[in-house]
């Protein structure tokens, strides 16, 4: 109601100020119309100026009524409103107050279950815990009665338990591992003789055993005089701007070219064919046909290895590394020729991945590159896989590919696959029938060293090592070495020829007593 009162005497405010500003508009109206009809008197101009200000002073009441009126009839709806919200907060409250008036007595009631299942529970840890202590004293009881029969104490009786387990558990264990390796070495040699044999299959090069000299043919053996020149200065020369030695024998219509390094007599050759198709023969013309002969070679060598890598289908390489596999097509290892063996590599290793899904490119990459380092191992320190990283990191090859000519002669560790077919690709391709020419002696080394590291075991009877040293055949003695045994024994038998023996590819140890176990040395 305090709120009604205020708002009435608000209106009437509003409404006589509306008044009084009624009335000054009405005076000046008033003194307007006074100046502008002279005519009529002063006395007539103000009754009539009263009459007009009654009219409007009226109706400024009549609108002032109805301006409180309105706002009067705003302000009852507006209460009305309110109240009604306030009925509807009350209700809810109400509901809130019964809904959590339940709540708590739900509560109480499970205070009171909980609290008498606490007492039960008591009760029954009580029994418990005399039943535990019921139960120690029986089983003191029955340890001491089992001590006295068995005529042993408590820990000797566990120390007899725990070696008996330990000895059945090696047993078991030696049993399941024979199991579980005969098993996957039947699917992964299966696997492995599938995809080797399809490699080699597919890859068939020509074995090309380069030999120390090359023979020159002459149109006639009048030529052998010009070549040997007065005094010999011509051969003189010849040997010494090319290094290589000269062979004028009683041979018809032929001379020889010795020397171990193969570039060297291949360019030598090319000189000595040029003097003797321009037929001025000496010390000066030699150097400068042999100079002409080096820029030849060197233009050979680029394109050859242009033409290996466009036939294995790889491309980006470095004019340095194309350079360098030219080169190795003069070089080689063992009597192999390595760029021949580099192809080679390259092919199988490519095959191989094809057939287990890995990257081609770079399986193929990595074995034409794996020995590049050999094209200049003579001229630069170091081994060839350390030249080899070297200059595939200067030419910005990939991490693969340094990976695998860093480890394909295991001295580093691999970290890609790509790398891991390369050394078994090498190892084929070295270990091929007629691949390599190898000295006698470090060949009979070799097997006598196999056969005296396996004779060093207890339980070996006899031994052979076969297959030109791929294989060693064990024979024990049945009384000293049991059937899950030999399991153990090939396998320390193969670490061991690891460790001692070095030997590219793998060498198969074969244990045989009445059953056999294969171990392989990798």
């Amino acid at each position: 109601m305090e709120i009604v009162a205020l708002n009435v005497i608000i209106f009437t405010a509003v409404g006589l100020m509306m008044g009084s500003l009624i009335s000054y508009i009405a005076l000046k109206k008033f003194k307007a119309i006074e100046d502008k009809k002279l005519g009529n008197t002063k006395e007539e101009i103000i009754q009539r100026a009263k009459r007009e200000h009654e009219d409007i002073v009226k109706e400024a009441k009549l609108e002032s009524k109805e301006i409180i009126f309105r706002g009067r009839q705003e302000l009852d709806k507006e209460i009305k409103e309110k109240k009604w919200d306030i009925t509807q907060q009350e209700k809810r409250l109400l509901t809130k107050e019964e809904t959590i008036d339940k709540k708590m007595d739900t509560v109480y009631k499970k205070e009171e279950f909980l609290e008498k299942k606490d007492k039960e529970l008591d009760e029954k840890l009580k029994d418990i815990d005399v039943s535990k202590t019921k139960i120690n004293e029986l089983k003191n009881k029955y340890v001491e009665d089992v001590e006295r029969v068995a005529n042993m104490t408590r820990e000797d009786a566990k120390n007899t338990l725990i070696e008996q387990m330990l000895s059945d558990a090696k047993m078991d264990s030696a049993k399941r591992i024979r199991e579980i390796e005969e098993d996957l070495k039947q699917d992964a040699d299966k696997r492995a003789r599938s995809i080797i044999s399809t490699a080699i299959q597919r890859c068939a090069p020509d074995f090309v055993n380069d030999m120390s000299v090359t023979v020159v043919n002459l149109p006639s053996d009048e030529m052998k005089g010009r070549i040997i020149g007065r005094e010999g200065r011509n051969v003189r020369t010849f040997e010494t701007i090319t290094g290589v030695d000269i062979i004028v024998d009683d041979t018809p219509e032929a001379v020889i070219l010795s020397s171990y390094d193969p570039y060297r007599r291949e360019t030598a050759k090319l000189t000595l064919e040029r003097l003797i198709a321009d037929g001025r023969i000496h010390p000066a013309r030699i150097e400068e046909l042999h100079e002409k002969s080096k820029l030849e070679m060197k233009k050979h060598i680029i394109e050859l290895g242009g033409d290996v890598v466009f036939n294995l289908g790889l491309h980006g390489v470095h004019n340095d590394i194309l350079e360098l596999l030219g080169r190795l097509k003069y070089r080689t290892s063992y009597g192999q020729n390595v760029l021949a063996h580099s192809i080679e590599v390259a092919t199988i290793a490519g095959i191989m991945a094809a057939e287990l899904g890995m990257d081609i490119k770079i399986a193929k990459r990595a074995g034409l590159l794996h020995d590049i380092g050999k094209a200049i191992d003579h001229d630069v320190e170091g081994s060839h896989t350390q030249i080899g990283v070297e200059y595939a990191k200067r030419c910005k090859e990939d991490p693969r590919v340094i990976n695998a000519i860093a480890s394909h002669h295991g001295e580093v560790e691999y970290n890609c696959i790509e790398a891991v077919l390369i050394q078994s690709a090498d190892a084929i391709s070295a270990s091929r029938p007629g691949a390599r020419r190898e000295v006698l002696e470090s060949y009979i080394k070799r097997l006598e060293k196999l056969e005296e590291i396996t004779s060093g075991f207890e339980g070996v009877q006899r031994s052979f090592a076969i297959q030109a040293g791929r294989e060693v055949r064990i024979i024990v003695e049945p009384d000293k070495v049991t059937d899950d045994g030999i399991i153990t024994l090939s396998r320390d038998i193969s670490r061991k020829i690891e460790e001692e023996v070095v030997c590219p590819g793998q060498i198969k140890v074969l244990v045989i007593r009445e059953s056999r176990a294969i171990e392989y040395a990798k």
